[in-house]
């Protein structure tokens, strides 16, 4: 391992910035070009001509578009996203105790996802053209063309409905919540650091549906990755003279192969990990979990831009930094990279 030089980190984070500077544009143009009333959200659609005058000069939506930009662009170094027209709370404390649902769902998916992903992608690979193989590129094939929301539903009919195996839409049944002082945020956590193993129960029952269908479609994409790494490594000399001294398939694999492909797994988990964090709207949704997606959407429907707004940009950030650690580790541990950059 060589480390990252300055330069080359500073120009990383320098495309970063832009990006994430190009992201806050864009999305607070769509959000002001949307055929939207949130004054009309606020004082309702019977509200006196004067009234409503006042509300849209108090939202600042009577100046020009670049100059309500600036005054977004203030608020934002102050940590103010605006005030949510849905609860009239800051948005920036909406997002607070919505987020760390939807990083508990997403978080969940990912360990499932990377756990049953990458080893099928490396058996599929060991045993290419097999029973195995093809069970799993039928599998991930599945896995991206089939709706979320549909797995959802079907996933709540058969599994809640029919047998009864896990808890119904919401992060927890109605007469625990409030019984536990949310420190993380995180409800498994939180339960057991309280010594609430039955709340703790309750809580793992509601979110594993959810988290292993979210998880669905991210393992589709790490098996399918995980295969194709794997095979290209299979016919590298090093691999065939690894075989030819007798070393076993499984410790070719372990020993030869992952270490090669573990940067690439890196790159990948880091953007299914944002996917997820995104993806995780629908299946909010469905389950009517309480994160960050539910609350985009809810703000939606009545055109509260400044939520969805703040939402776009949390989501957007947290995908374009993993990307950025995943692209950093990229170039520290892979000595192609580093070979390139010289």
């Amino acid at each position: 391992m060589k480390e990252l030089s300055v330069a080359e980190f500073g120009r990383r984070l320098a495309h970063l910035l832009v990006s994430l500077f190009i992201l806050l544009c864009v999305t607070f143009v769509i959000g002001r070009v949307l055929p939207t009333d949130p004054v009309g959200a606020i004082v309702g659609e019977l509200a006196d001509p004067s009234a409503y005058a006042a509300m849209r000069a108090r939202l600042g939506l009577d100046l020009p578009i670049y100059q309500q930009f600036f005054l977004y662009l203030n608020g934002l170094a102050h940590g103010d996203f605006g005030t949510a027209v849905l609860t009239g709370n800051p948005v920036s404390s909406d997002l607070a105790q919505a987020f760390p649902a939807t990083f508990e769902l997403a978080t969940l998916a990912v360990i499932i996802s990377t756990f049953v992903g990458v080893p099928l992608g490396l058996v599929a690979a060991l045993f290419r053209d097999s029973f195995i193989d093809k069970t799993a590129r039928v599998v991930a094939l599945v896995g991206h063309s089939i709706p979320v929301f549909w797995f959802g539903i079907v996933g709540l009919v058969i599994f809640y409905a029919g047998l009864n195996w896990v808890g119904g839409p919401g992060r927890i049944d109605v007469f625990y919540e409030g019984l536990v002082t949310p420190k993380t945020g995180l409800l498994l956590i939180d339960s057991l650091l309280q010594g609430e193993t039955e709340i703790f129960w309750n809580a793992l029952g509601h979110i594993i549906l959810p988290a292993v269908i979210l998880a669905y479609a991210a393992m589709a994409y790490i098996t399918r990755m995980t295969r194709s790494f794997t095979l290209e490594q299979l016919s590298q000399d090093y691999v065939i003279a690894a075989r030819a001294k007798g070393v076993s398939p499984l410790g070719t694999i372990w020993h030869h192969v992952l270490p090669n492909i573990a940067v690439q797994l890196i790159t990948i988990l880091a953007i299914s990990y944002g996917g997820l964090l995104e993806g995780a709207v629908v299946t909010e949704i469905v389950f009517s979990w309480p994160g960050i997606g539910q609350y985009m959407t809810n703000a939606l429907m009545i055109g509260d831009m400044n939520a969805i707004v703040a939402g776009t940009i949390i989501v957007g950030f947290i995908f374009m930094l993993l990307n950025f650690l995943a692209d950093v580790a990229y170039a520290v541990f892979d000595p192609r990279m580093r070979e390139a950059a010289r």
